[in-house]
């Protein structure tokens, strides 16, 4: 398995190309972000939770916005200032973890 690159900011039109591949994704600024909406609270609660073993496996960890049932993501690499492979690959890692009709 290729090393992931951590050090370099994509091309916004690298970023582009992932998130036209990627349902709910979207990029502000230079984060990603998505939404995710629960009927419970409880359910966001166990969703963070699922995101965070994610995050700590990985050792990069993503802004987590947790509003009763709206639990929101933002993901970027500060050190460069923007989007890079490891956030890509963190949020398809959590994508693929805990995937579930939103």
């Amino acid at each position: 398995m290729p090393a992931i690159d951590t050090k370099t900011k994509l091309p916004a039109d690298s970023v582009l190309g992932w998130l036209s591949t990627r349902e709910g994704w979207k990029r502000r600024s230079n984060r990603l972000l998505k939404e995710f909406r629960f009927t419970h609270f409880r359910d966001s609660i166990v969703f963070v939770n699922r995101v965070a073993t994610i995050a700590d496996s990985k050792k990069h960890h993503p802004d987590i916005d947790v509003r009763a049932g709206t639990v929101t993501l933002s993901i970027s690499t500060e050190q460069v200032g923007g989007i890079t492979e490891r956030d890509l690959d963190l949020a398809e890692q959590i994508d693929f973890a805990t995937s579930f009709q939103h």
